[in-house]
């Protein structure tokens, strides 16, 4: 569970993406939204695992429609990174990086609620619950590291290598929102739904 979870996550590959949401916010500030991204991400995830499928079924919403609204949120954020207007979006101490861009739907996106949603589904008695637990809990400790020394690689980046990271990362984002939207499509065309 824990490296289907990292694998999905990728903390690596949001690391720059992190770097540049919050290239504007002072040390303490991009610690605070390393640790909300990651509670954020944490509960989602949980609430998905545990009520997922009744959520989803009550709002008569479809699985390929959730990762197609999540590719769409992420495109809006991509575009900003692109366009330098990054700032707007990180103008809060990590609020809005936390829970709109990392949080959800970067770190706690389609690929990771299914994954655990299905985990608890075929989870056997209480040690597999427990196993899916330790494997959440662990994924996202290391998420979290990740995101919090962040800031010792803007200091070797310094300005202008976050600048052209933001621009990578940016143009990444919209390639992984552009493929989160193929494949709702593509779900929505094979399904019928």
């Amino acid at each position: 569970m824990i490296v289907t979870l990292l694998v999905i996550m990728n903390p690596p590959g949001a690391v720059p993406i992190f770097l540049s949401l919050t290239g504007t916010l002072t040390h303490k500030q991009r610690i605070v939204a390393a640790r909300r991204a990651s509670l954020v991400a944490l509960g989602v995830i949980v609430a998905f695992a545990l009520f997922g499928q009744q959520i989803l079924t009550y709002l008569h919403i479809s699985l390929p429609a959730l990762q197609g609204a999540g590719g769409l949120l992420l495109l809006l954020v991509a575009l900003q990174l692109l366009l330098g207007q990054e700032s707007g979006v990180s103008s809060d101490a990590g609020v809005n990086v936390a829970l709109v861009a990392l949080g959800t739907p970067l770190l706690a996106g389609p690929g990771a609620i299914v994954a655990t949603m299905l985990a608890v589904q075929e989870a056997e008695g209480v040690e597999g619950f427990l196993a899916v637990a330790a494997g959440l809990l662990g994924a996202i400790f290391i998420v979290w590291l990740f995101l919090r020394f962040a800031g010792q690689v803007h200091r070797l980046l310094r300005d202008s290598g976050t600048m052209l990271v933001t621009r990578i990362a940016g143009l990444l984002l919209s390639a992984i929102a552009v493929q989160m939207v193929a494949d709702s499509v593509r779900a929505f065309v094979t399904t019928g739904s």
